[in-house]
C-alpha cells in the first residue's frame, strides 16, 4: 500500500495532534499527582488538613478520572487522529471540529476538576460527572466520531488498516455506553438522579464500568500498539490475520464480562454466572493480541538493548497479558471471594492502567513528539531509558505492595474460631496492611517522578532549535506498519 506520489507535508493537521499530546503529558502528571497525595492520606489521613476538599473521597474520583480521561483520553485523541490521517493517506475530515473536540475536552476536565472535589458527583463509578458535564461529553465524542469516520470515508487508500477498527470500536461503543449509562433525571444545576433503581442500576453501571475498562482503557490502547510497535520496531505485524480476529473476539467478548463486578450480590445468578464465563472466554483474544503485539519483534529483538521507547512498548503488552490473565482469574466465583473488596483489586486496576495503558502511551509519546516537532528524535535519549526503569521500578513495587496486601486481607477477613466467630478485627487487617501502602507509596512517587522527567523531555525537544522535519520524507512513501499487506 503506498502514498500518493504528490502528498505534501502539510497533507496532515497536526496541531490538534500536537495539542493533544502535550496535554497528555501535562494531565498525566497532575492526575498521578493527586494519585500520590491520596495514596499518602492512607498512611497519613491527617494530609486533608480537615479541608472538605481535599478529603480522601473528593479526591479519588478525580485521580480516577484525571489519568483515565484526562491523561488516557488526550492520549487516545492525539494517536488516533494521527494514525488515520497516516494511514488513510488523508487530512483529517472537518478540521473545525476537530479543534472543538479538543478545546471541549480540555473544559469537561476543567469542570470535572472543579466540581468533584467541591462533591458534586452521581456517585458512579467512573462516571461520577453529573448532568451538564455529561451533555458537552456527548457533544465533544459526537464531534469526535464525526472527524474520525469522515476521515476514513475520505482515505486515499482502500484498506483500513486494523488500528482504525480499534479506534472506530472504541468511539462507538464509549458513545453507547456514556449514553445509556448517564440517563438521569436533573434535580437542580448539579444534581441529578439515575432513571435506573437498585439491582438494575448496579448491573448497568458495571455494564458500563466493565467496558469502559474494557474499549476506552483495552481496544482504544489496542489500536494504538498496532500501529506504533510495528513502526518503532520497523518490522510489519506479526500477523495481520490474527489481528483481524482479535479484533472481532475482543469485541464481541468484552461486552458481556461486566455482570463479574457484582458476583455474591444480589444479582440473579445466572447473570453472575454469565459475566464469569465470559471473562474466563476473554482470555483467549487477550492473549492473541499480547502475542501479535510480542511476535512483531521477531527479527528485530537484538533492538530492545539500544532503543529504551521500544522497551516502553514491549513492557507495556506484558502487563497487558498479565493483567488479562488476573482479571480473568478474579472472575472466577472462589477466587472473587477472597479477592473482593480488597486490595489486590487495586493492584490488578493500577497493573493495566500503569503497566499496560500508560507505558504504551509513553512509547506513543516518545515516537511522536520528535515527528509533530521536526526533530531527528528526543532532547535526552538516556532521561527516555532512566524514565523506563524509574516507571518500571515504581509499577512494580504498587502493584507487589497491593497484591501481597489484599491476599493477606481476604484470609484475614474470613478467619473464623471454631465457633464461627471472627479471628481477626478489621482494625487489625488494617494495621497489618499499613507497611504495605507504605511501599505503594513509594512505587506511585517513583512512577510520577518518571512522568515529571517526561514532561522535562518533552519540552526541551519541543523548544529546541534544531528541526530536520524527519515526518516530509514520510509523506510520499509506504507506511512500515502497514506495507506489509499491500
Amino acid at each position: 500500500m503506498a502514498s500518493s506520489p504528490v502528498a505534501k507535508a502539510d497533507t496532515f493537521n497536526y496541531t490538534v495532534v500536537r495539542q493533544f499530546a502535550i496535554m497528555t503529558v501535562v494531565w498525566g502528571i497532575v492526575g498521578m499527582l493527586v494519585g500520590v497525595v491520596i495514596a499518602a492520606q492512607l498512611l497519613w489521613p491527617q494530609l486533608n488538613f480537615d479541608i472538605p476538599w481535599l478529603t480522601y473521597g473528593r479526591l479519588r474520583p478525580l485521580h480516577t478520572n484525571a489519568v483515565i480521561f484526562a491523561f488516557g483520553g488526550s492520549a487516545l485523541f492525539a494517536a488516533s487522529y494521527y494514525v488515520v490521517q497516516r494511514t488513510c493517506q488523508a487530512r483529517l475530515f472537518a478540521g473545525w471540529l476537530a479543534a472543538f473536540t479538543f478545546w471541549g475536552w480540555q473544559l469537561i476536565i476543567v469542570g470535572a476538576a472543579v466540581s468533584l472535589p467541591l462533591g458534586f458527583t452521581s456517585g458512579k463509578e467512573y462516571a461520577e460527572l453529573e448532568w451538564p458535564i455529561d451533555i458537552l461529553i456527548t457533544l465533544v465524542w459526537v464531534a469526535y466520531a464525526i472527524v474520525f469516520f469522515g476521515t476514513i470515508v475520505k482515505r486515499r487508500v482502500k484498506h483500513i488498516y486494523v488500528a482504525n477498527w480499534f479506534f472506530g470500536s472504541y468511539i462507538l461503543t464509549i458513545a453507547v455506553l456514556h449514553i445509556v449509562n448517564n440517563i438521569e433525571i436533573p434535580w437542580g444545576p448539579f444534581k441529578s438522579y439515575s432513571a435506573y433503581a437498585g439491582v438494575q442500576d448496579a448491573m448497568v453501571q458495571w455494564w458500563y464500568g466493565h467496558n469502559a475498562v474494557g474499549f476506552f482503557l483495552t481496544t482504544s490502547f489496542l489500536g494504538m500498539m498496532y500501529y506504533f510497535i510495528p513502526k518503532q520496531a520497523d518490522r510489519p505485524i506479526y500477523s495481520y490475520r490474527l489481528s483481524i480476529v482479535h479484533f472481532w473476539a475482543l469485541a464481541f467478548t468484552y461486552m458481556w464480562a461486566g455482570p463479574h463486578h457484582l458476583l455474591y450480590t444480589s444479582l440473579p445468578d445466572w447473570t453472575q454466572s454469565l459475566g464469569m464465563v465470559f471473562s474466563l472466554i476473554l482470555l483467549a483474544p487477550s492473549w492473541g493480541g499480547m502475542i501479535n503485539g510480542i511476535m512483531t519483534l521477531s527479527g528485530a529483538w537484538n533492538k530492545l538493548r539500544t532503543d529504551p521507547i521500544l522497551k516502553f512498548m514491549v513492557v507495556s503488552l506484558s502487563f497487558y497479558g498479565m493483567s488479562t490473565f488476573e482479571g480473568s482469574m478474579m472472575s472466577i466465583r472462589t477466587v472473587n471471594a477472597l479477592s473482593h473488596y480488597t486490595d489486590w483489586t487495586v493492584g490488578h486496576v493500577h497493573s493495566g492502567a500503569l503497566g499496560w495503558v500508560a507505558m504504551i502511551t509513553f512509547g506513543m509519546l516518545y515516537y511522536l513528539i520528535p515527528r509533530l516537532w521536526g526533530r531527528d528524535k528526543m532532547y535526552s535519549t538516556r532521561l527516555v531509558e532512566v524514565h523506563f526503569w524509574v516507571a518500571t521500578i515504581g509499577v512494580v513495587l504498587y502493584i507487589a505492595s497491593m497484591w501481597i496486601a489484599g491476599v493477606m486481607q481476604g484470609l484475614m477477613w474470613r478467619a473464623t474460631e471454631a465457633d464461627g466467630s471472627l479471628v481477626y478485627s478489621f482494625v487489625e487487617s488494617v494495621k497489618s496492611t499499613y507497611p504495605f501502602y507504605a511501599i505503594r507509596l513509594l512505587g506511585g512517587t517513583l512512577y510520577l517522578g518518571g512522568i515529571v522527567l517526561m514532561g522535562y523531555n518533552v519540552f526541551k525537544t519541543v523548544v529546541g532549535n534544531k528541526v530536520v522535519n524527519p515526518e516530509i520524507p514520510a509523506v510520499v512513501q509506504s507506511s512500515t506498519a502497514t506495507s506489509a499487506h499491500a
